[in-house]
């Protein structure tokens, strides 16, 4: 079956969701997501949106401090950008029925409504715009009502993304051939419930299909985070970059049971403290910022901490504070951890870092705009120059929001401006010579092993030894799932594995090229960050025909 639209939207966070209800003005749009439109990262965000809403802080100051997090490898051009538009992109969300947390008693100097801002590690001042401790599902449920109740906007959940589509692409035994004059076209598409492969042709095609959490063991991410739209876009032939800066966050849940629970950073943004076991805080001995510095420094803390003791993790005390105060600002938090027997009002939570950020994606301009013509991408698969060697905490949201206004604009200038003509012809899906696969086995064991290694290997401390260990073993892990891909009928298991090992083999290539540490690169025979040689993006581009 074929899809024709005008603009076609990979992934439905808050990227994407924000993209499609601009566009949708002007065009056709189809999103497609590989769950339920709720099933995002944007959905777990708990601790909000950074944004200049208080007569307290200034541009100036979140600038500074998105480049100091940034680690000297930002864009001063993108972070101006972001960080100006911010309150505009704040005041959208409200408009369209997002309710954000206000003060008790509003400022009487101002007649605007006063938010409860919050505050987090990194940030000089109170900046933090949030609903309670679950700001990206209020966000997520407004925007998902309001795609769904669009009339230019056709929905297909359960629909997984395979391959992007180019004007020249041939389908061959084992290869998708592209060149470097190619525009994009659309992608192949597999529904989840018939198993039947689409093709998708658009105009405009998007990728926000959020980041690639799963790579590692441990991590925040929910299942879906696979990193489809960075494989997909670099195998179609689009610059990656900085894929090295993996953040992880310093705080997830350590429990059995818990699977991927973070504890927001605005815990300790409100007086949390990370102590040992006995009861020893230990942060003041890494950073001046104590519990309040940034993540890439509380997360190697809390590595090092654990590898001196022994122990299976770290806690997370804020029992200090009044109950009261902690269940109304946490209430998820505390009934979560309640969920597993941990009272946070009267006891530490245990916590162990966890990969959480793909800092680095797709390489765009200020625009949102690939190097691969009609290709565009935002939120976490894109590398926009934003957070450069760090992303400084809940500048997330605030990119994904304002880069989706300014990638839509260019999207629909290019679409009124550009003669695009007739449809390309592209061909079907070809499964010709494929059967079903008898041996999934391989796929699981495959899994498991790329997210294990990566997490030994090239977790928040690394080793020129380690990278060229995991290097070897990626390399037999990849020659197996090509292999096995082009054999059998694809199913969505397989489509995700495929995209772990491409993000993985990616991760590794630009860890080992950098000799430096920076940022969330921490490699410890190169202890120092080196401005003379690496003060610069590290950059991939697969090697095309013609």
């Amino acid at each position: 079956m074929t899809i024709e639209s005008d603009f076609l939207i990979i992934g439905s966070g808050i990227a994407g969701l924000s993209f499609a209800l601009k566009v949708a003005e002007h065009g056709s749009v189809a999103l497609v997501t590989k769950k339920a439109m709720m099933d995002s990262n944007t959905n777990l965000a708990q601790g909000g949106i950074a944004s200049v809403l208080s007569p307290l802080d200034s541009f100036d100051l979140h600038i500074r401090d998105t480049l100091a997090a940034g680690d000297g490898l930002c864009n001063p051009d993108v972070v101006e950008i972001v960080v100006t538009q911010g309150p505009e992109r704040i005041r959208e969300l409200i408009a369209l029925g997002v309710s954000f947390n206000l003060k008790a008693t509003p400022d009487t100097a101002s007649n605007a409504e006063t938010f409860d801002l919050g505050q987090e590690g990194g940030h000089s001042r109170k900046r933090i715009v949030h609903a309670q401790d679950m700001t990206g599902r209020a966000v997520e449920q407004v925007l998902v009502e309001c795609a769904r109740n669009h009339s230019r906007i056709t929905l297909f959940e359960d629909h997984i993304a395979i391959d992007l589509i180019t004007c020249s692409t041939r389908m061959k035994r084992g290869l998708v051939t592209t060149t470097h004059e190619d525009f994009c076209c659309g992608a192949y598409v597999l529904n989840r419930r018939t198993n039947q492969i689409d093709t998708f042709k658009s105009k405009i095609t998007l990728l926000a299909a959020g980041g690639a959490g799963k790579v590692y063991h441990y991590t925040s991410n929910p299942d879906i985070a696979t990193g489809d739209g960075i494989a997909m876009g670099y195998r179609a032939g689009a610059t990656v970059a900085n894929l090295e800066f993996v953040q992880f966050h310093p705080t997830c849940l350590f429990h059995p049971q818990a699977k991927n629970f973070l504890i927001s950073e605005a815990v300790r943004g409100e007086g949390g403290t990370l102590v040992d076991r006995s009861g020893r805080a230990f942060m003041e001995n890494y950073d001046p910022q104590k519990d309040l510095a940034c993540r890439d420094v509380v997360a190697r803390a809390i590595d090092t901490e654990l590898k001196k003791s022994g122990e299976d993790c770290v806690f997370l005390d804020i029992s200090h504070r009044q109950a009261d105060f902690i269940r109304s600002r946490f209430p998820n938090i505390y009934e979560k951890c309640l969920d597993f027997g941990i009272d946070m009002t009267a006891e530490p939570i245990p916590v162990v870092p966890a990969a959480h950020y793909m800092c680095g994606g797709v390489a765009t301009d200020l625009n949102g705009r690939t190097d691969i013509r009609r290709l565009y991408a935002v939120g976490e698969t894109a590398c926009t120059g934003l957070h450069g060697a760090n992303r400084l905490a809940s500048n997330s949201l605030l990119e994904a929001l304002v880069y989706a206004q300014n990638a839509a604009g260019t999207a629909v200038k290019e679409l009124r401006n550009r003669d695009f003509g007739p449809a390309p012809e592209t061909p079907n899906w070809d499964e010709t010579g494929t059967t079903d696969s008898d041996e999934m086995i391989m796929v699981s064991h495959n899994w498991d092993e790329i997210r294990r290694l990566m997490w030994n290997y090239v977790g928040i401390v690394r080793s020129d030894k380690r990278l060229e260990r995991a290097r070897r073993r990626i390399e037999n892990v990849m020659k197996e799932i090509q292999e096995y891909y082009w054999n059998f009928k694809v199913v969505s298991d397989l489509v995700e594995l495929r995209n772990i090992a491409t993000v993985a083999e990616l991760i590794i290539r630009c860890a080992a090229h950098r000799k430096e540490s920076r940022g969330l690169h921490y490699n410890i025979q190169y202890p120092h960050r080196d401005d003379l040689r690496w003060k610069k993006d590290t950059v991939l581009r697969r090697p095309l025909v013609g």
